[in-house]
């Protein structure tokens, strides 16, 4: 703790014009000092700063405080950090009471490993840029996508080069500790090193402050991963950093907004285009950290996803992301763009105007929230109207208590034909508890975006396997040993007991034997089915639900939990592509269930993550059922090795199963004929890896 005392002894020897004054232009206005303000877009001056009572304030958006206020306002920084650099700009050593000597020295030794690390990282930018100039496949390239050597320049694009061991040139001692802690050098179980990044453009990413704290990798030519982020270190956490906030915020200030995008190309891309209020996450879901980093930035927050099932997925964890900081003076908003573009293509194509144009139209939350909801139940049904508002209970609970709450409920009300009064008293009969420890995939959507129980979307992809309520069961296989069995659900085969036959027909499930439901063979709700022994609860796709009780569990999503709950140091390195390639494998909800849990929540241990779930969930009941497993089991050699292998499996039968439908579809369209191609493309690539 930093003494009351001291700070107010540090706010009485520093000039609050003094700090603003190097931020912002000020020119005398009577008693006080004015200036156009840097927290909001104004034309006329409403900021001013006031030499007597040593504040700041603006008329336009109420932004007010002390000289440390500001620097944490405008600079991002923290408390702790903007007293620091202000005692250090007036000559003061902040007190350490309340420290013990092994605190301040376990202090002193976290600042020096930071330092070292940022001087690493700076020394490795400074070879990246000088290789770039040297590359002319790598200019080409950038030539290529549309960009300047200005707007490199401005984000210090780089080049990775393509030997081994180009660090080399640049650091002597090649087995100096610090380049594998600080994620550029990658050392392998037999000792030998070489550079995590190679034939890679790079982007440095820096913090709220601008220093240099990691790197992302775009490979030019044919391999993979397409993109590469730097490991979680003593400096990055791809769960709190956005890649172009630094390079941003004076765009940011001038738009009044941000937009945040998925890539590192996508900023780039719209920074070239005049747009450069844009942001992107680290290639992870959207996090409630990226949230209130953003908040801070701008009152006005547009998510720009791709137009496709992804995209639309990528979106729904940003809102349950956002519920929790929901407040009346914010404004989010999500914007999806036309499905065969990303932000990058679609500003190249149709310019800055089109797509400035695109943000006037896009989506507010509270919008996409009851859309989404209603476009997953049938609505015109009170079952369908029911299980909406049974699934809408825990994100309304997610909101803190405000007017916009209440807007929504009433919206939510009108939705499901219910009176506010009506809906008071269902919300107030079983009051839902927030979802759990961040944000869940969005359930029901496949590849094209399309709800629960719709076919494939038009980019020929499959639709979302597992258990979705009216999607196929894939690649069961017919040995009983190749599930294991959990609760206290008795059903057949891969039936709820009760209903017999017919359960498959062109991706829909149909009705029959026992319970005679013919209906229109896309059941969606969430409501309560009770025919025959089970109580199945028809929540749909892979999220956390399904079967109440006992359900029976396929082999590989078995290893893959085990895998990550033995080795939960593989979740820490997983982004959105491997959530991808995840949302392809037939029942794997589960597993995608544990890493959005354990990213959200930081739990590393199983004891920890069944605290972070849901206690009725299928999710806990799952983990419960393997903790014994777990402590039992030898260590593996290389785990990472082992989920590798498990996901290019996944994709490997993904892609198969992909390509037998459209083979048996004829192949008819131009689109059609390409896809297929680039499948067989990345299957000959996986079959290389070893995959039959």
């Amino acid at each position: 703790m930093i003494p009351e005392s001291f700070i107010q002894d540090l706010l009485a020897r520093v000039d609050v014009v003094d700090v603003v004054g190097r931020y912002v232009q000020l020119r005398k206005g009577g008693a006080n000092l004015l200036g156009l303000c840097p927290f909001h877009n104004e034309k006329s001056p409403s900021f001013t700063v006031s030499p007597t009572k040593q504040f700041y304030h603006c008329f336009g958006c109420g932004a007010h405080g002390s000289a440390i206020t500001f620097l944490m306002e405008h600079t991002g920084t923290s408390f702790p950090e903007a007293v620091r650099t202000l005692a250090a700009s007036a000559g003061m050593t902040v007190p350490e009471e309340n420290r013990s000597p092994r605190q301040q020295q376990e202090s002193a030794r976290r600042k020096a490993e930071e330092s070292r690390h940022t001087q690493v990282l700076d020394a490795a930018q400074a070879h990246y840029l000088k290789q770039l100039r040297a590359s002319p496949a790598a200019v080409r390239y950038l030539k290529q996508r549309g960009l300047t050597g200005e707007i490199a320049a401005h984000f210090g694009l780089g080049w990775s080069g393509t030997d081994r061991h180009g660090l080399t040139q640049v650091f002597p001692n090649y087995e100096d500790p610090t380049l594998v802690e600080s994620g550029l050098v990658i050392e392998s179980e037999d000792g030998r090193r070489y550079d995590r990044f190679r034939e890679r453009i790079m982007f440095p990413i820096r913090n709220a402050r601008g220093s240099l704290i990691g790197f992302g990798g775009r490979i030019i030519g044919k391999g993979e991963p397409k993109y590469l982020n730097s490991p979680e270190t003593p400096l990055f956490s791809k769960g709190q950093e956005l890649y172009g906030l630094w390079e941003a915020r004076q765009a940011i200030r001038q738009e009044g907004q941000i937009i945040v995008v998925e890539g590192y190309m996508d900023v780039v891309g719209l920074a070239q285009q005049g747009i450069a209020n844009a942001v992107a996450t680290l290639g992870t879901a959207t996090t409630p950290d990226h949230v209130k980093k953003l908040l801070r930035a701008s009152d006005k927050v547009i998510f720009s996803f791709d137009g496709d099932g992804a995209g639309r997925r990528a979106a729904w964890r940003a809102l349950q992301a956002c519920l929790p900081v929901l407040r009346d003076d914010i404004a989010i908003r999500f914007l999806f763009l036309p499905s065969e573009h990303d932000p990058d293509s679609y500003v190249r194509e149709l310019g800055s105007e089109a797509f400035r144009a695109c943000l006037g139209e896009a989506v507010a939350l509270s919008r996409f929230l009851l859309d989404e909801l209603a476009s997953r139940h049938n609505m015109n049904e009170a079952e369908g109207r029911a299980s909406c508002l049974h699934e809408a209970k825990p994100l309304l609970a997610a909101i803190p208590e405000c007017a916009l709450r209440v807007q929504i409920e009433r919206e939510m009300a009108k939705l499901v034909q219910l009176t506010p009064e009506e809906m008071a008293q269902v919300l107030a009969q079983q009051p839902a508890k927030p979802f759990a420890a961040g944000p869940r995939p969005a359930p029901g959507m496949g590849n094209s975006g399309a709800p629960a129980g719709s076919a494939s979307g038009s980019d020929g992809g499959p639709p979302d396997m597992g258990y979705d309520g009216g999607h196929e069961f894939h690649d069961i296989p017919a040995d009983d040993s190749e599930f294991i069995d959990y609760g206290q659900f008795a059903s057949q085969g891969d039936e709820p007991a009760g209903l017999e036959g017919g359960w498959q027909q062109d991706g829909k499930p149909q009705w029959k034997g026992k319970s005679d439901w013919k209906g229109k063979g896309d059941w969606k709700g969430k409501g309560d089915w009770k025919g025959g022994k089970g109580n199945w609860k028809g929540r749909r796709d892979n999220d956390v639900g399904g079967f109440e009780g006992r359900r029976t569990m396929p082999s590989l999503a078995k290893r893959l939990l085990g895998l990550l709950l033995a080795h939960p140091e593989l979740v820490d390195s997983m982004g959105d592509q491997q959530l991808e390639v995840i949302d392809h494998g037939p029942h794997l909800g589960l597993v995608r269930d544990l890493i959005m849990l354990a990213q959200a929540s930081g739990a590393r241990h199983v004891g920890a993550l069944l605290e972070a779930a849901e206690p009725d969930s299928d999710l806990a009941t799952v983990l419960k059922g393997l903790r014994a497993d777990i402590l039992s089991q030898e260590d593996l050699p290389d785990p990472q090795t082992e989920w590798d292998d498990a996901l290019r499996r996944i994709e490997f039968d993904s892609a198969k199963s992909e390509m037998t439908k459209l083979a048996a579809a004829g192949l008819a369209s131009e689109e059609a004929r390409k896809r297929y191609l680039e499948l067989s493309s990345r299957m000959t690539i996986l079959k290389g890896a070893g995959i039959r």
